[in-house]
């Protein structure tokens, strides 16, 4: 063993002369925990909320999206298919055409987005599952049927078991029409309410999803579409994939992913995750000034160890590794600490779900993800305090007593 180490070790288990020293140390190593303990807890709380956010998305946002540059719609699908196959690790395509109209029933109306979607789309996104009332049934029986957001079915008071009152979609004629009636004007669509679906607000108060025929019918784009959307076999190489394809494609198509098609609200949430390490770092900084505390009336306490080793041959740099080593040893021991305790907490949760949401919530309890980046992290920030407020008492002190060590 470490001479320096042996004897620091010893500095911190042993009994002092002062007993202020002794609590000091100990209140440096219980604060350095709980802040660790705090680290990893808030970290990996903002984790799972990212992780449901990502999740909830997925519902309605593939893993990869393709639009073109200068057009609106795709009209050559046949050959951007085969070249959308070509690249490995693409497991399933979903074709679908998105524009606005004008939703209508009985004497209320509100603008919304219409995407019309294949028989593919509910198994390349699962958004199924986020349907709350009805079924989530485009065509049946020759009717057409629609899945509306929960805002836009409360708006128009859209009942799902309410077959008489078919509902009218309204979109823009092409090219210019000539005729007294307004209506003339316009393509209608007429479709019975199939379900009802609630993400967010941004999703339930702007989409209302249809078959893709009868989009292609509203907006007249036959077999036009305007957007293709994939799914990824190992979700870890979406970037990959993705790069591989812009390659494929060229630049006359834009290629996002699911972070980039909703960029705003990842990077919030990253950013608030930054803060708030940031924020219970300088809380952190604040609680290992107890270290520079400890080890200053450490130093002055052990002067006659101090010039012993110091008559004995040791040099500066020996007796300042071993005070050193004493801060080093308060930070591992609060760290380590703060670590397990943050990982129970974690785990505890993660089983027992103690802190749970009322009804009504998206998810019934607070959920946790911990990554083992913020591990190495957490531990990393607080060593780096730590050394950091270990090296000023350590230098001053002991350079003054080794001056007079010899009077």
């Amino acid at each position: 063993m470490n001479l320096s180490f042996f004897i620091a070790k010893r500095y911190l288990i042993s009994k002092k002369s002062n007993n202020a020293i002794n609590v000091i140390s100990w209140i440096s190593i219980i604060a350095i925990a709980i802040t660790t303990a705090a680290l990893v807890i808030i970290l990996s709380a903002m984790n799972g909320l990212t992780s449901v956010v990502a999740d909830l998305y997925h519902a309605i946002e593939p893993d990869l999206k393709i639009t073109a540059v200068h057009s609106k719609y795709i009209s050559n699908k046949e050959g951007l298919t085969e070249k959308i196959r070509s690249v490995k690790g693409i497991d399933k395509i979903s074709y679908s055409v998105e524009e606005n109209a004008l939703v209508k029933l009985d004497d209320k109306q509100t603008v919304v987005t219409v995407k019309g979607v294949d028989a593919n789309f509910k198994d390349l996104t699962h958004f199924d599952t986020v349907v709350i009332d009805g079924v989530y049934r485009f065509n049946y029986k020759g009717q057409y049927y629609g899945v509306f957001g929960k805002g836009i079915a409360n708006k128009l008071g859209i009942n799902v078991n309410d077959f008489i009152s078919p509902i009218s979609i309204y979109a823009p004629r092409r090219g210019k029409v000539e005729s007294i009636d307004p209506e003339d004007a316009f393509n209608k669509l007429s479709v019975s309410p199939g379900g009802i679906f609630t993400l967010n607000d941004d999703f339930d108060y702007k989409y209302v999803l249809i078959d893709l025929k009868a989009a292609q019918e509203l907006f007249e784009c036959k077999n036009d579409i305007s957007i293709i959307e994939l799914s990824i076999k190992n979700k870890k190489d979406i970037l990959s994939v993705q790069e591989a394809l812009q390659a494929a494609l060229g630049s006359g198509y834009l290629i996002k992913n699911r972070y980039q098609l909703n960029d705003v609200l990842f990077k919030t949430l990253e950013t608030e995750k930054l803060w708030v390490f940031l924020i219970l770092a300088f809380i952190l900084v604040i609680a290992t000034f107890n270290i520079i505390g400890a080890l200053t009336m450490l130093i002055i306490e052990k002067k006659k160890d101090i010039k012993t080793l110091y008559n004995l041959g040791a040099d500066q740099k020996f007796i300042r590794n071993i005070f050193m080593q004493e801060g080093f040893l308060i930070t591992g021991v609060g760290a380590v600490s703060g670590l397990l305790i943050g990982l129970i907490v974690c785990v505890l949760q993660q089983q027992f779900h103690f802190v749970a949401f009322d009804e009504g919530y998206v998810i019934p309890y607070y959920p946790i993800k911990m990554e083992l980046k913020d591990f190495i992290w957490i531990l990393g920030v607080v060593m780096g305090i730590g050394f950091l407020a270990a090296t000023y008492p350590v230098r001053v002190f002991t350079k003054n007593d080794l001056l007079h060590a010899d009077k």
